[in-house]
């Protein structure tokens, strides 16, 4: 899989914003000295809903960096953003890392780790509580978050599958007073 460099600066103008999150050395000993390769973590998003997530590696970090942004629009997810925060509560995991999300009422902005942090911001989430728990290994905790948007269901979205008829909720009293 090659990557012409001029061709990507001419797509670059895309509706996506990009971060990446780290970039990775390894190193590989051989007789004439040693070898170095780069795996880059990039997250893609419209902060209107949709998020993706992409790993390159080569030789050079800039090509690591256009391979993970090429993976990334490929693995596109699209989040249900309810108010700027989640429908509900969830936990994503990945390998022995696990992420708890949690929505959060307006004003309260995203508190959370630099991996969930940059993916919720990136998603359109505004107000969000979260807790890596288990492994902090960035890339396992990438993949936790994403476990966990792309198990989010909207009210809506829950009826529908049950087969209840999709209707607005009734409105529950403030107070315990009818």
């Amino acid at each position: 899989m090659t990557f012409n460099r001029r061709n990507d600066r001419e797509r670059e103008t895309s509706e996506f914003e990009e971060k990446m999150l780290f970039v990775n050395r390894t190193s590989k000993t051989y007789q004439g000295g040693r070898r170095f390769r780069f795996a880059a973590l990039v997250i893609l998003g419209d902060r209107n809903g949709r998020v993706g997530m992409g790993i390159g590696k080569a030789k050079e970090v800039p090509v690591a960096i256009e391979k993970a942004k090429a993976i990334a629009r490929k693995n596109m997810i699209t989040v249900p953003v309810e108010n700027g925060t989640i429908p509900h509560d969830i936990v994503g995991e990945n390998s022995t890392s696990r992420v708890l999300l949690k929505p959060a009422g307006p004003g309260t902005g995203v508190i959370a780790g630099t991996v969930p942090r940059s993916i919720a911001e990136l998603a359109g989430i505004t107000n969000l509580l979260s807790k890596e728990l288990g492994s902090r290994n960035k890339v396992n905790v990438a993949y936790a978050v994403f476990d966990g948007l792309k198990n989010l269901r909207t009210a809506k979205q829950v009826r529908a599958m049950r087969g209840e008829p999709v209707q607005a909720a009734a409105p529950v009293p403030v107070g315990g007073a009818q």
